[in-house]
């Protein structure tokens, strides 16, 4: 095995963890790569997209963990893998994939990673994005109806009928896991900044 850190940040939908990610990314451009949990989203090809509307987005059986797990195992044996690319206009697996190739710190983001203790034991420095409900259910109708051509409607509902119990039941109890917690997500500087130094140290 190579020697290389493997970086988890969790938190619940629209907490603000990608933007953590993408600031530690960022900042050291070259030494750092970025995989998204959301992007192991279970294909079904199968399926109709009025059936695959009504899956449940937010259970762990949702992503194939299996598959990002391995994924990590052979970044960290030296090798290059095919991470795919989830279309959440189709609620599907696109056809293409990103070639990701090993790095010194390898960031995995997502709000379940801590939720699976297979996954969560590969990680050096785990990483919880804690932030204000009112706050995440404002941010998800922005991005979904902006970014991901959702209706209001169905993001609310979505939101009441599996979000915030799923959140509840799965990714709120995995903060126990979480050697940092950072409240208020990506607006907070002082915490950022500490990472960004921790990470330096490791490289």
């Amino acid at each position: 095995m190579h020697d290389i850190v493997i970086i988890g940040v969790a938190g619940g939908s629209a907490s603000g963890k990608t933007t953590v990610a993408n600031r530690l990314k960022e900042e050291f451009a070259g030494s750092v790569e970025l995989i998204s949990h959301d992007c192991y989203y279970k294909a079904h090809d199968d399926m109709p997209f009025e059936e695959r509307c009504k899956l449940n987005y937010d259970h762990p059986t949702a992503f194939d963990t299996e598959r990002l797990i391995q994924d990590i195992l052979t970044l960290k044996s030296g090798q290059s893998i095919e991470e795919p690319i989830y279309d959440y206009a189709i609620h599907n697996r696109a056809k293409e994939t990103t070639t990701i190739h090993p790095a010194k710190v390898i960031i995995v983001e997502g709000f379940l990673i801590f939720e699976n203790v297979e996954l969560r034991n590969l990680m050096d420095i785990k990483i919880f994005v804690d932030t204000d409900a009112d706050e995440r259910i404002i941010r998800r109708i922005l991005r979904d109806v902006e970014e991901r051509g959702r209706s209001l409607q169905s993001v609310i509902t979505q939101y009441c009928e599996t979000v915030k119990p799923m959140h509840e039941q799965f990714v709120e109890p995995t903060k126990k896991y979480a050697d940092i917690i950072i409240p208020r997500g990506g607006m907070n500087e002082v915490a950022i900044k500490m990472l960004i130094e921790r990470i330096k140290a490791f490289l």
